[in-house]
């Protein structure tokens, strides 16, 4: 068991850690408990340690871990061993030691992984699925149905399963058609091309027989459905695609966004998707001093293709929602359905873990997909040869979704080149210049982003990170796992930069509260009811914010900032009030005299995942300036 000072040293050297947690604990909670069933189900994290005595020090100039010390060690270390014997379906064994430093006791609690067969383990009082914790970047989730596969080490069988009142009369022949085609091109001599179509459909586990008669399953009605059939049985299993002005959501309240709605055999629906998007990118030609043939330059058509067929592939189609892709005027969103079974800081590396196995191995005969767990691999290599800024992913499993992100921006062209020059005195390497590219282009970035840009861990990005703002180029925000980070404004290379207002206070405050409008993760109970009015941080800064309404919202007012005795009618008022406004959660706690983080829980946090407030930063959840916008559904 590594030691309890080089642990507190690797807490300082991060700014989040998968591995490790702290806690201020006079007594053995409930979270200390859920970090202890998460570290010991997680696949491949090889357990992880507690650290009861430590506390995060906000006050210096950075932050970092310090030992505050436990008192009664022999009863925290009897109550805590207690529990994990008596709370779960089966006993957990920690080991437990305690360290005196600088006269104050830490207690050391390191968790094993259990062995495959022994998970999932879950709190016996609640049984699974929401029994049962994951650890997820550094904070302790609860699992969902689609966690079960991975602790059971199977794949979902949810795309062999036989959807009722179908047949093979919803069955689409120009489908089957298709996928005959592109099957010939890979291997002319494949078996399954000399079937007929009903037992082509068999072979692929498209359909089974039930009572006598032939029935679609998951997989059928998905890759070879007719669109009637689609609609009837499978009404949100769609591909919208959105076009939004600007570089942010829902920018121009006049000119929102358009959108079309794609539903059909996703066989077919790879290559109308395709075409829509590519239609709408930027493209362009170039021509080298000698050459006779153009280069073309832009996105990859090879990286558009394969993020579309991963979306197919890997989403979930237990959540009845569709697939969104979001064309701003800088980059490109595909959100699926479903977090990755993967994790994050895997995604890239060979092999893969399917949701949808009969889908997936479709796509890959008949080459609509990458060789398995290559394509991510694939989109990397591609971005970098075409000098575009490398794919980012986001794995969100709080909310079961999964985002890519392709930036339309090409790395070190001639205007980067000469704004990168500007920081030659500080030596900065490849990594380094990237983060500063995607700070210029997005406004601020995260350990998580960074990672990703670069391909390393987490050490090594927040040493980059780190760097970065050691010498005055990039400016800390937020705290543990909220940290980001934002051009220095007495850094003067960033003048002239959009992202550089990002660190000016909000109009009216001395200074910005930190981490105030950061998105609450981790947290597992529901926040009491704090709806008394609070003391206002200034009166005239929520008057000010008042005046911003029209009279017929601000009249409203007063009847939801005391006790509010109906819940649906506060949500809709959040909803009237962030429709008319962009709203951030520090503004609507000083507009209704609520505390801030139960709002978040109890309204802001479900609004959004009903999909009545979204992000205004969806790129970036943390981001500094994150704010909340109503969805109209026309």
């Amino acid at each position: 068991m590594e030691s309890t000072k080089d642990l507190i040293e690797k807490l300082n050297l991060s700014d989040e850690c998968t591995t490790i947690e702290a806690k201020k604990a006079t007594n053995i909670h409930r979270s200390v408990l859920e970090t202890v069933c998460a570290f010991s189900n997680e696949p491949g994290l090889g357990g992880g340690n507690i650290l009861l005595g430590v506390e995060r020090e906000e006050n210096s100039l950075f932050p970092i871990y310090t030992v505050c010390g436990v008192d009664n060690t022999d009863k925290l270390q009897l109550d805590l061993s207690t529990q994990c014997a008596d709370m779960f379906n089966q006993p957990i064994r920690p080991e437990i030691s305690v360290d005196s430093i600088n006269g104050k006791n830490v207690i050391n609690v390191f968790v094993p992984e259990l062995p495959q067969s022994q998970k999932p383990v879950y709190f016996k009082s609640d049984g699974l699925p929401k029994g049962a914790f994951r650890r997820i970047g550094s904070s302790d989730q609860r699992c969902t149905d689609d966690d079960l596969f991975v602790f059971y080490n199977q794949e979902d069988s949810l795309d062999s399963s036989i959807i009722k009142d179908t047949s093979l009369n919803d069955i689409s022949e120009e489908a089957i058609q298709l996928y005959r085609n592109l099957r010939s091109k890979v291997n002319p001599f494949a078996e399954e091309l000399q079937y007929n179509d009903t037992e082509l459909l068999q072979s692929l586990g498209c359909i089974k027989k039930e009572n006598e008669n032939w029935r679609l399953t998951y997989t059928g009605l998905l890759v070879f459905g007719k669109r009637q059939s689609h609609r009837r049985l499978l009404p949100m299993v769609r591909v919208d695609y959105i076009r939004v002005p600007g570089n942010e959501w829902v920018a121009d309240p006049e000119n929102r966004f358009t959108t079309i709605d794609m539903r059909g055999p996703l066989i077919e629906l790879v290559q109308r998707a395709f075409s829509a998007i590519a239609d709408d990118l930027p493209k362009g030609f170039l021509l080298p001093e000698g050459e006779i043939q153009a280069d073309t330059i832009g996105l990859p058509t090879r990286v558009l293709r394969e993020a579309i067929v991963n979306a197919f592939i890997h989403r979930t189609y237990r959540e009845n929602q569709p697939i969104q892709i979001i064309r701003y005027g800088n980059r490109l969103e595909i959100k699926n359905p479903g977090f990755s079974l993967k994790p994050e800081e895997e995604l890239g590396e060979p092999g893969s873990r399917n949701r949808n196995p009969f889908i997936a191995a479709i796509f890959h005969e008949t080459n609509l997909a990458e060789t398995k767990g290559s394509g991510i691999r694939t989109m990397r290599s591609l971005m970098e040869k075409a000098a575009l800024m490398p794919p980012t992913f986001e794995s969100d499993h709080g909310n079961n979704q999964f985002t890519a992100r392709l930036l339309l921006h090409h790395f070190l062209n001639e205007e980067d080149i000469k704004w990168l020059a500007l920081f030659n005195e500080y030596q900065l390497d490849d990594s380094q210049k990237r983060a500063l590219i995607f700070v210029k282009e997005t406004g601020a970035i995260d350990n998580a982003a960074h990672r990703q840009l670069n391909g390393m861990d987490t050490l090594h990005a927040s040493a980059d990170l780190r760097g970065l703002r050691d010498n005055e180029i990039l400016l800390q925000k937020g705290k543990g796992r909220y940290t980001y980070y934002i051009p220095n404004p007495v850094c003067k290379f960033w003048d002239g930069i959009a992202g550089k207002s990002f660190s000016e206070p909000v109009s009216g405050f001395t200074e910005p509260a930190p981490n105030l409008n950061a998105p609450v993760q981790g947290e597992t109970e529901p926040v009491e009811d704090l709806s008394e009015p609070v003391p206002s941080l200034s009166e005239p800064v929520r008057l000010a914010l008042v005046n911003q309404f029209p009279k017929e919202i601000a009249e409203k007012l007063d009847i939801y900032t005391g006790r509010v005795a109906s819940k649906d009618d506060l949500a809709a008022f959040i909803c009237e009030l962030c429709g008319y406004k962009e709203l951030s959660a520090n503004d609507l706690s000083l507009l209704l005299c609520k505390n801030e983080k139960y709002l978040l829980f109890n309204f802001i946090k479900p609004l959004r995942e009903a999909g009545k407030l979204t992000y205004t930063h969806p790129e970036m959840p943390n981001h500094p300036q994150q704010a909340y916008k109503s969805v109209k559904h026309d």
